[in-house]
């Protein structure tokens, strides 16, 4: 993890700045109907079916009038093109939705 991954993660490991991020940035309506004080993280750490570990950056969840929502905070500082990243980044949601299915 880079300088710069690290000093992202912390910041936006506050759950202000999270709140700060979504009422500053997303002009929609849901998010006015979330509870920003039920912000919470969530666990960030999988292992793939092929027993390789996968740390993703931040994932916070909020609850909505409707349920819980996910905020998926994908960080990735790349020094070179990555011509797979679209493929990296569903990775990263599919392991989430694979550990919210086990969960439920």
């Amino acid at each position: 993890m880079t300088y710069h991954d690290k000093s992202y993660k912390r910041f936006f490991s506050d759950p202000f700045m999270v709140q700060e991020l979504l009422t500053g940035f997303i002009h929609e309506e849901w998010v006015n109907t979330l509870d920003f004080s039920t912000l919470e993280t969530v666990k960030n750490q999988f292992i793939t079916d092929d027993f390789r570990q996968r740390e993703d950056d931040i994932i916070w969840r909020v609850r909505s009038m409707d349920g819980w929502v996910y905020v998926y905070l994908l960080i990735e500082f790349q020094s070179r093109i990555d011509r797979f990243m679209a493929v990296r980044m569903l990775t990263y949601v599919s392991l989430l939705y694979q550990e919210l299915i086990v969960v439920a």
